[in-house]
């Protein structure tokens, strides 16, 4: 329209450049004398023409423009652009909102909002014929989104455009998630659409009501009026921005300047620009007489104020800004009532008089859908505002906000470290800020031990599956201690048919073919008080201390020294009771006794105690030990004079020791028995590798879930030295609690003092309390209480020193071969556990149960065909 205009003034001066003339008596204008061409000039016609055929050419120009803007933005533009999701951390000490410190501080983070937005107005806008002809491609859409009960932030932006929108924004929210989604979807099938543009009302010039003169944080009115809509339904709140050419400032100088000058607001706007302008510019009336000087307008205080308020907005820089809302639901009343809720919320940036106001747009409907979808800039809908009214319309939310289901980020993120190796055992991957970094741990940083710890289904044997798999797959020797069994059937579904043969399936729910366990079997004297103490602290473990007690393992300890007396024939835990309660059997082992001091236990303490006395105490101890013995499945195990399986040699010949203890299967109190078992062995297997030289000990990695049911106080032991002879420990549970045992921290305290590499999954506060100390100062206790499913906080060894704190991804767990699974567990039975009913056999003979007569001595295993 302005063309057309500046045309008519253009053809007007050129006619009076031919002198086509004329005069005409004015009733209005009756000393002013009009020129105007003679119609009956050819000239004339021809500029008729002329201006004919300039105006549909701009017609048609104007809407095949149009068109061409639509095509492209729809079916390219469209295509290039990226949809962030937005996340802040919501720490547990929120901002004081009350009194006025707490409003400083909401304008001051409301401030780093408007920084972050200068950014972007500070962007050059496109120029030259591309932008005019296609449009512009410099638009950035922000998104308030109400969907499926959560209230989220996004931003869209052009994938040339995406480093600088994120460099700009961790720049002021430097604990901002940034994390590319696809594109998100309100619609309801069956539903109805609402929607609206919002617009200023008069010229962009006059300012709306910003943060800084509102007493609260605005948007907590608009999430408030989005928090509210039903799951099922959908609401969004799009604002497509781009830097303002830099016309708008100066129409806003020049009408504060005017009405400083004297005159008044809409005369001031009339001068400045525009139609106003246009008609000011007509021949029309230049020759109107003046009655004598205009009077100068004397500014209210509210004037001045609005002149204050008109050259602050022009002083900062602008946005061109076009606000769409939409709702989806499956009802239109509903639908209507939640739009009207979000527009209301609009009110408060309203100043009616000396201000300017936010008023809706009666839109059509599949132009507001389609430019919703496409996130079309719309010059016609569209308005300026300089970065502090965008900051007070648009921002991330506060910690100091009150309204509910805003979907925050629930723990920091943190960057890999600089150093983290390239080579290793390959443990996740850390993705911050676009990129991906890999993390793997060294082997020899493996050997200081590794710690997890996390609530139950956060990721824990994810982590372990993964690492496994790997040490197995690079021949490592490696055994699992599982008391749940489906950690060990994943590593199974994923052994490689090379390695079937150095597999050995430990499963004590196997009843068939039952693979030995026998405690009381060592090699060399310097095992043999170990394993006895050992045992002692098994049941320690297993029963309450005042349930023991000095007595019992006095008992005890001397039962299985001499059931260990004969080292190449040597007792079970299955014997303990024949040998107390039956005298032959019991001649029979002391015989065998070499220790003076165990003789004496039994020649002299025994000897000389009454049979009412020996009865008590011994039925005492055999009342514990035949919890287990009157099991069968256990009987079978822990009966059999030889292990199914020789650890020291498992170690060293880096086999795959996978012990199956199922509690569900096997009974919680013998899968503890048994684990213990299983540990202690581990443990003095290692550290028998002392007459080997350390460069020829091969690494044995020991995974163990649920570990706080397999230790003994020994274990500090293990941290401690196990890793000179290469004994590497992985260990997982879910909370600190279950390393206290009658309020003592040993267990606790060596843990969280020897283990090199800490990862830590979604945890208790109590427990995030004491780790905080670990992972401070990037990480705190919400952090440790939040953390996302199958992301891990880790402290890294790095050679031998600890690194910065970072967050982890695990990868995903991979689908396996269950048919080779069963075949290697068929072949680990039929090598290492024996027939069922050979062992019954062999145990019944030797501890005499359910015989009234005794036996001179047990059966060799030779007599029984082994």
């Amino acid at each position: 329209m302005l063309f057309v205009c500046n045309l008519y003034i253009g053809i007007w001066n050129f006619t009076k450049m031919f002198g086509i003339t004329y005069t005409t008596p004015n009733s209005t204008f009756s000393n002013v004398v009009i020129e105007t061409p003679d119609i009956g000039s050819p000239i004339f016609t021809y500029l008729i023409i002329a201006v004919v055929v300039i105006a549909i050419l701009v017609v048609v120009l104007y809407y095949l423009r149009q068109m061409l803007w639509q095509r492209h933005h729809e079916r390219h533009e469209a295509f290039e652009k990226i949809v962030l999701l937005v996340t802040l951390p919501k720490e547990a000490a929120e901002a004081d909102n009350k009194g006025g410190e707490g409003l400083q501080k909401i304008q001051e983070t409301i401030g780093t909002a408007e920084t972050f937005f200068s950014s972007i107005a500070g962007l050059k806008a496109s120029r030259g014929f591309k932008a005019w002809w296609l449009g512009r491609e410099d638009h950035f859409a922000f998104e308030i989104v109400a969907k499926e009960g959560l209230v989220y932030f996004y931003i869209v932006t052009p994938r040339k455009l995406q480093d600088f929108i994120e460099q700009q924004l961790h720049a002021q929210f430097s604990g901002a998630n940034i994390e590319e989604v696809e594109d998100y979807n309100i619609f309801h099938p069956q539903g109805v659409v609402v929607g609206t543009f919002l617009s200023y009302k008069k010229m962009s010039a006059l300012p709306i009501k910003t943060y800084r003169k509102l007493d609260s944080d605005p948007l907590n009115a608009i999430t408030n009026s989005l928090s509210k809509v039903p799951v099922g339904d959908g609401a969004a709140i799009q604002y497509v921005v781009r830097s303002a050419k830099s016309d708008w400032r100066k129409r806003g100088v020049k009408i504060a300047s005017a009405m400083q000058q004297g005159k008044k607001f809409k005369e001031a706007a009339r001068a400045s620009g525009g139609m106003g302008a246009f008609f000011d510019k007509l021949p029309i009336g230049k020759g109107k007489k003046n009655d004598g000087p205009p009077k100068e307008h004397r500014l209210t205080p509210l004037e001045e104020e609005m002149v204050k308020s008109i050259e602050e907005k022009s002083s900062k820089l602008g946005l061109d800004v076009g606000i769409r809302i939409v709702v989806s639901s499956q009802d239109e009343a509903q639908a209507k009532r939640i739009l009207d809720g979000i527009v209301g919320a609009y009110y408060q940036y309203n100043s009616p008089q000396y201000g300017n106001t936010i008023s809706k747009k009666a839109p059509s409907h599949n132009k507001l859908v389609r430019d919703f979808i496409y996130r079309n800039f719309d010059e016609k809908r569209s308005f300026v505002a300089n970065v502090e009214e965008f900051a007070s319309l648009f921002h991330f939310p506060l910690l100091s906000s009150e309204t509910p289901n805003i979907k925050w980020l629930v723990a920091r993120k943190a960057p890999a470290p600089t150093d983290v190796p390239k080579e290793g055992l390959l443990l996740g991957y850390v993705k911050y800020r676009g990129e991906e970094t890999k993390i793997h741990i060294k082997q020899a940083d493996r050997r200081r031990h590794f710690y997890i710890i996390g609530r139950s289904g956060s990721g824990k044997t994810v982590l372990m599956e993964n690492m496994v798999v790997q040490d197995i797959k690079d021949g490592k020797g490696v055994g699992i201690i599982d008391p749940h069994g489906e950690f060990v059937e994943y590593v199974l579904e994923h052994i490689p048919k090379e390695r079937a043969e150095d597999v050995i399936v430990f499963d004590p729910s196997d009843y068939e073919r039952p693979m030995g366990l026998n405690m009381l079997e060592f090699e060399g004297e310097d095992q043999k008080d170990m394993a006895v103490q050992e045992m002692v602290d098994i049941f320690y473990k297993l029963f309450p201390p005042e349930m023991i007690g000095p007595m019992f393992e006095h008992v005890m300890r001397n039962a299985m020294l001499t059931l260990m007396s004969d080292p190449e024939n040597p007792g079970t835990l299955a014997e303990i009771p024949r040998i107390l309660t039956d005298p032959d059997y019991q001649k029979y082992w002391v015989a065998k006794v070499t220790d003076p001091v165990v003789r004496a236990y039994w020649e002299k303490e025994v000897a000389k105690t009454s049979d009412f006395h020996k009865s008590e105490m011994f039925g005492y101890l055999t009342s514990k030990v035949g919890r287990f013995v009157e099991n069968t499945a256990m009987r079978n195990i822990i009966g059999q004079q030889r292990s199914g399986f020789n650890i020291r040699k498992a170690m060293d010949e880096k086999k795959i020791l996978l012990m199956n203890l199922s509690k569900g299967k096997t009974g919680d109190v013998n899968a503890k028995l048994l684990g213990l078992i299983l540990v202690s062995k581990i443990q003095m297997a290692a550290l028998a590798r002392a007459d080997t030289p350390e460069e020829q000990r091969h690494d044995f990695y020991l995974y163990i879930d649920e570990f706080q049911n397999f230790i003994t106080p020994s274990i500090a032991t293990i941290l401690s030295e196990a890793r000179k002879y290469k004994l590497n420990l992985i260990m997982a549970h879910q909370y600190m609690g279950q390393l206290i045992e009658n309020g003592k921290t040993e267990i606790r305290d060596a843990i969280l003092g020897n283990a090199g590499t800490i990862a830590s999954y979604r945890i208790g506060v109590e427990d995030a309390e004491v780790l905080e100390k670990e992972f401070k100062p990037v990480f705190n206790a919400y952090d440790l209480v939040n953390a996302d499913k199958y992301t891990a906080y880790v402290k890294l060894l790095i050679d031998n020193t600890a690194s910065k704190p970072f967050n982890m991804c695990v990868y995903p767990p991979q689908k396996g071969d269950r048919k080779l699974a069963e075949a290697i567990k068929q072949l680990s039975r039929l090598k290492n556990a024996r027939p069922r009913d050979i062992v019954e056999a062999e145990i019944l003979e030797r501890s005499a149960l359910g015989e009234t007569g005794a036996k001179q001595g047990p059966p060799t295993g030779e007599s029984l065909g082994r």
